[in-house]
């Protein structure tokens, strides 16, 4: 036993000492390095950079395809049917049919839509008024879409999630005014257009 952990020593100590002494040549034809360092190319931008300026951008934002709505002038109830047809096959990267154009769904059979959707135009302050006084405020479940406004400063104000209204959702939504609130009942989508009256 004593000789086999000699042996083994041994075995170890020689090919330590091999690797120590391995010395690696240069192989092929090398060129100067002529890029930049990576470090300080970013250093360079970080100092470039007006972090007043990117806030403020920031704070500005809005997305090209915001869809405004103006105020909802009654209040009024109607409903949507999300179900689709497909205009087209849809196949697996093998070509093998998954399904056919024409096969009918309703997504929301799929994923419904728990806490509702709520639509105002952060840039009118009664409608945000509303909202804070809304059930929807406390619910973090019911998204919260701007039709107007900046998102960055409700997200501060309400302390919560807020997006933006794009043109394809209030066109499927079929939305028209704002206030509005979209709950899911029946694997439809009910649409209640809420009037602010106006604050003289």
């Amino acid at each position: 036993m004593r000789s086999e952990l000699v042996l083994a020593l041994w075995v170890v100590a020689s090919a330590t000492q091999a690797l120590a002494m391995t010395r690696l040549e240069t192989a092929g034809r090398t060129y100067p390095i002529v890029e930049q360092d990576i470090r300080e190319a970013f250093k360079q931008k970080a100092t470039s950079i007006d972090l007043d300026a990117l806030l403020d951008t920031h704070k500005r934002y809005q997305p090209a395809n915001l869809h405004p709505l103006p105020r909802a002038s009654s209040d009024r109830v109607f409903s949507v049917e999300l179900t689709y047809s497909l205009d087209h096959d849809i196949r697996d990267s093998q070509g093998h049919l998954l399904y056919p154009q024409g096969f009918t769904f309703n997504p929301l059979q799929y994923a419904g839509l728990n806490g509702g959707l709520v639509v105002i135009d952060g840039s009118d302050p009664q409608q945000v008024e509303w909202f804070k006084g809304s059930p929807y405020r406390q619910n973090l479940r019911a998204i919260l879409l701007l039709s107007g406004g900046y998102s960055a400063e409700l997200k501060q104000e309400l302390q919560r999630s807020v997006y933006y209204l794009t043109h394809d959702i209030a066109t499927r939504l079929q939305l028209k005014a704002a206030p509005s609130v979209i709950i899911e009942q029946d694997n439809t989508l009910t649409v209640r257009e809420v009037y602010l009256e106006a604050k003289p």
